[in-house]
């Protein structure tokens, strides 16, 4: 089995643990995981790393997010989007110009609640759980970054745009936010991640497709490198090794490929040796 990445373009009312349930069964390995979940009601751009590329889900799930999404004025849902129960009706009169106006003030570092039907822990539980069971917890606020919100269209209830933000920003809370803050309610109706780093929909495979043939190994997911033949036993011992090379995660090579590397504050670690 190979180990490296699959780029799926997941499936709509599919969890992220679907997905990687079939990989786990395709590829014939209990050895997978995935970067960045996706709500069942959302589709797009799901990276599953396999074998030792699991290694990598804490960085590769750091990465920088676009989205397409659709919201529709006029209503609020328990859950943040259509497939909840409707708790609130507001009439609204808006115009494309008034959002457009309200949307770019969404732009750059915020504080964002998160939402109560999301996988995030409170005492360990999630908070969805305590939805559920109709229990309100008391959320922090939590920062992200919205890079860009484009592609803005409006057209009778249901309002389009594409959306650039961190990790960690919920776009169900983000169409409500907005909504409030054109004097009235809104819920996501439709979600597609496009983009996750340097992962685009335009690569992704369908969930027929998974095959070992469509790993993408590790050495193909980093431009940097670095011969570390003299220092490999050091490496292979847990040892750090000097370098004048800037932070990040690179190949290792030692005559031929052994794996990755991460660099921070001038000095190499291992973090995957095939």
């Amino acid at each position: 089995m190979q180990d490296g990445i699959l780029i799926i373009d997941k499936p709509q009312d599919f969890t992220s643990f679907d997905v990687v349930a079939k990989v786990r069964k395709a590829l014939h390995t209990k050895s997978v995981g995935h970067t960045g979940t996706l709500d069942p009601l959302a589709t797009g751009v799901l990276v599953v790393c396999v074998g030792k590329a699991t290694k990598l889900v804490q960085y590769l799930t750091c990465e920088n997010k676009k989205y397409e999404a659709e919201m529709k004025f006029g209503i609020q849902t328990d859950t943040g989007d259509i497939t909840g129960k409707v708790i609130l009706e507001k009439e609204y009169d808006l115009t494309l110009e008034k959002i457009n106006e309200v949307i770019s003030k969404f732009i750059g570092e915020q504080k964002q609640v998160p939402p109560m039907y999301s996988a995030l822990k409170v005492n360990g539980k999630k908070l969805y759980e305590y939805a559920r069971e109709g229990v309100e917890i008391e959320r922090e606020p939590r920062d992200i970054e919205i890079d860009s919100i484009e592609n803005v269209s409006f057209e009778n209830d249901t309002l389009k745009f594409t959306v650039a933000c961190s990790k960690g920003t919920y776009i169900r809370t983000l169409c409500e936010d907005i909504a409030i803050a054109l004097g009235t309610c809104g819920t996501m109706t439709n979600l597609r991640r496009v983009q996750t780093g340097e992962f685009e929909i335009k690569d992704a495979i369908q969930v027929e497709e998974i095959s070992e043939e469509k790993v993408i190994s590790i050495e193909k997911l980093f431009d940097k490198s670095i011969d570390v033949k003299n220092n490999m036993k050091k490496l292979l011992n847990g040892m750090e090794i000097p370098v004048d090379l800037p932070d990040g995660l690179y190949n290792l090579y030692a005559d031929e490929y052994v794996g990755i590397g991460k660099v921070q504050s001038k000095k190499l670690k291992r973090e995957i040796i095939l």
